[in-house]
């Protein structure tokens, strides 16, 4: 793939009025009714579905894959599949090579009428459902009514799909100002308003608060409703009923509620919870909230977008800092002499292609006359090179980037694979369509593809395909 001699050529766009996605070499479109592989030399149709009414309206999907070396109680178990959630709060696992409806779960009973998002817990194994908040209508408000119960978190084990339990996230419990909550890795985080961010420990509220564990398909009764578990119209218990404030693991306050954990030992990264501080990172221990040395992470860009920071997806414990023109990968070590502390070191950066870039801020005219200017430009100005995509390509070990300027009404763009280990750019990949930078982007690199999916005016969706090819001397002969 890195040879010099290999190329990657545009094969296959197209257009759409819906937003495209894509996963593990398939591309849907019109809100997954249409599929189209792009594992073959030029994409093609593997189902189209006919157009669905707006109750069908498909609200998120997750890409199930069959677990290696277990025994699945059904053959279509072992074959790739997509669960979606629809609009009418069905939840539908469908194949992923025909589009064929092989288990569908009614999720709404009389406690929530609103599922909206799919997530995993633990990937490819535990799955949440969760709901949008609940709102009082205007004139429940009005007429003093409170509403307590802010989210429902249905939660599923998948291949085969089970039922483990539904549960309330509920103010009495929580607190008056939670504005979100999620499930990763066994930890329900629960967002406040002020910016600070709580943990507990999923799996032990699971166990500690279920009243009575139900079985899809069971026949249950259930307060007083009888009905049958994950079928229409009485859907899903609420068999978790959380009566006291589990215990806290961490809290932390942030700016915008962002907050990561990651590392070796185990680090979190904040911005502290004050405007005036949107850009800085501290980066502290786990263990005892000690800021690590040089743990203040400043690009002090200068720019519209703002620099982001993340763990390193490699498992490394590394962290990458994304600004406009710069990337660092950061790496966690000990000081020298003092084991119990922990210092954050560059392991390399990546530094966009700004060679041409002259930005004085006084010029002379042919006249000899000095002009000097009342501003300087921003560090993502569009027309000097600015990263806007960073990830990490696991099969191959590399890091991808993608870097775009403008040069006048178009904006050229070109995606960069560089040694995960030291930086050392190996290839880079011009991309033949226009970037418009005020539209969002997503680029995947899969196996010997490059896809780019973007939004243009006027909510219009492309995606652009691309194949590897790899040229010989045979080949260059006329």
């Amino acid at each position: 793939m890195c040879q010099e001699s290999t190329k990657f050529k545009n094969v296959w766009t197209t257009h759409s009025a819906s937003p495209i996605a894509y996963e593990r070499g398939r591309i849907y479109m019109d809100n997954y009714q249409c599929c189209i592989t792009s594992i073959a030399q030029e994409p093609r149709i593997l189902y189209q579905k006919s157009k669905c009414a707006k109750s069908e309206k498909i609200e998120d999907a997750l890409l199930l894959e069959c677990p290696l070396g277990e025994m699945l109680p059904s053959p279509s178990d072992y074959k790739a599949s997509l669960i979606v959630l629809t609009v009418q709060n069905w939840l539908l696992r469908l194949s992923a090579d025909s589009g064929e409806v092989l288990e569908k779960v009614y999720l709404a009973g009389s406690c929530c009428k609103f599922f909206r998002y799919l997530s995993w817990d633990t990937p490819q194994e535990v799955m949440i459902v969760k709901s949008a908040q609940n709102k009082l209508p205007a004139a429940a408000r009005q007429a003093g009514i409170q509403q307590t119960v802010l989210f429902y978190l249905a939660v599923f084990q998948v291949l085969p799909l089970s039922f483990i339990g539904m549960l309330e996230i509920n103010k009495k419990i929580f607190g008056n100002s939670v504005t979100d909550v999620a499930v990763s890795n066994g930890i329900l985080i629960v967002m406040y308003s002020m910016g600070l961010v709580r943990l507990y420990n999923f799996k032990a509220i699971l166990e500690q608060f279920m009243e009575q564990p139900f079985d899809l398909g069971q026949e249950f009764n259930w307060n007083g409703q009888v009905g049958v578990v994950g079928k229409y119209p009485f859907g899903l218990p609420c068999n978790i009923k959380i009566t006291d404030t589990p215990p806290l693991l961490f809290e932390a306050s942030s700016l915008e509620n962002a907050f990561q954990i990651g590392g070796y030992p185990w680090h979190y990264i904040i911005t502290p919870n004050k405007k005036k501080h949107k850009g800085v990172f501290h980066i502290c221990s786990l263990k005892d909230n000690a800021l690590a040395k040089n743990g203040i992470q400043d690009m002090k860009c200068c720019s519209l977008e703002p620099d982001w920071i993340y763990f390193h997806p490699d498992m490394s414990g590394r962290i990458i800092h994304v600004g406009p023109n710069l990337i660092k990968v950061l790496k966690l070590k000990e000081v020298k002499n003092h084991a119990d502390q922990m210092e954050i070191a560059e392991d390399f950066t990546i530094v966009a292609n700004r060679e041409n870039c002259v930005n004085n801020t006084v010029t002379v005219t042919a006249s000899g006359r000095v002009v000097k200017k009342r501003f300087t430009s921003l560090d993502d100005d569009p027309e000097q090179e600015t990263f806007k995509i960073v990830d990490y390509e696991d099969e191959l070990d590399l890091l991808s980037t993608v870097a775009v300027t403008q040069i006048g009404a178009d904006g050229r763009a070109h995606l960069d694979f560089h040694c995960n280990e030291h930086g050392i750019l190996l290839k880079s990949i011009p991309l033949k369509e226009s970037w418009d930078v005020t539209y969002s982007h997503e680029v995947y690199f899969d196996k010997d593809l490059v896809l780019h999916i973007e939004q243009k005016p006027n909510r219009r969706f492309s995606c652009h395909v691309y194949q590897m090819v790899c040229n010989t001397a045979k080949d260059d002969d006329p």
